[in-house]
């Protein structure tokens, strides 16, 4: 099922294999995502090509400066006929939401989004709304240079497992892609390879993959050296840890192994790290590279052996 649903998104999401590989580990994790890059280079067609490839129902919102939280968690509505307040769903209530431009609407509006990533379930004048499931977040920012942007805060992008940058595609994917579209090849055309019924099942299958003590004990000393690094003011939180873990299990199982190795752990790790530590500002003077350092600290780690 893996296979046919990443070779589909790959046909409409051209030339970015691992990209696709990364949100497909999210996905299959119970995690979200978090895409940061210039507009034009697909971040919606991605989003849009993984709703209609599993069958989900799929909610967008524009955030603006003026978007509110009830634009997006829904509002009680009083209903004259029947003399009570009834829920009307927002957008949140959908299986793939995907936030657009979320740096782009104040941090009062970017909270609505907490209880919902965190524990899938939103609360309106204190009744708990249970949301679907599955449910992901695939949120989109523009580089935080970009005028009218308000940056995340940490407790906001701690909710994200994994931020990515698609970048620009090479020659050959961008003239391919020119051809689709000449050709007509359109998202609306995409017909599901599965449902979310498969998606749970695979979600279950994902938590079952054995993953050792001594793996934990090392994913674990990794997030240890964020906290201990004297270039980096804020480590990786014990959230960091427990995505982490369940990243390199869903690696796992799209490699078609039931259990976890020291490499599933190295090969996620940068992705569901590097939007959780903070450079000192010393290290921002020096023009630190996040990536660069956190792929030293892995190399510091010591690698369990396999018995």
């Amino acid at each position: 099922m893996i296979k046919e649903l990443s070779g589909q998104i790959n046909k409409y999401f051209i030339g970015k294999e691992e990209i696709v590989k990364n949100v497909l580990i999210c996905l299959l994790s119970g995690g979200h995502v978090l895409l940061e890059d210039v507009p034009g280079v697909g971040k919606t067609t991605l989003a849009k090509t993984l709703s209609k490839s599993i069958d989900s129902s799929f909610g967008r919102i524009q955030f603006t400066p003026d978007t509110l939280p009830g634009d997006i968690l829904g509002v009680n509505v009083y209903n004259a006929k029947k003399q009570e307040f009834e829920y009307k769903e927002g957008i949140i209530s959908n299986q793939l939401i995907l936030a657009d431009e979320i740096n782009r609407t104040s941090p009062k509006t970017q909270s609505a989004l907490l209880e919902a990533m965190a524990e899938g379930q939103t609360t309106i004048d204190g009744v708990v709304h249970k949301l679907p499931d599955p449910f992901m977040v695939i949120a989109t920012q523009n580089p935080i240079e970009f005028m009218g942007t308000y940056p995340l805060p940490e407790a906001q992008l701690d909710r994200f497992m994994m931020k990515l940058s698609i970048g620009y595609p090479g020659e050959e994917s961008e003239i391919q892609m020119a051809q689709n579209f000449a050709d007509g090849l359109s998202i609306e055309d995409i017909k599901p390879v599965c449902t979310t019924k498969d998606i749970i099942k695979a979600k279950k299958d994902v938590e079952k993959i054995h993953i050792s003590n001594e793996l934990i004990t090392y994913a674990r000393s990794i997030i240890d050296y964020t906290r201990n690094e004297e270039k980096i003011s804020l480590g990786a939180s014990p959230r960091a840890l427990l995505n982490l873990i369940r990243a390199s299990q869903a690696l796992a199982y799209i490699n078609q192994r039931d259990f976890v190795k020291p490499d599933d752990i190295k090969e996620v790790a940068v992705n569901v790290l590097h939007h959780r530590v903070m450079l000192s500002s010393e290290a921002k003077i020096s023009r630190e590279n996040v990536d660069e350092l956190l792929l030293w600290l892995i190399g510091k780690a010591d690698v369990p052996t396999e018995k």
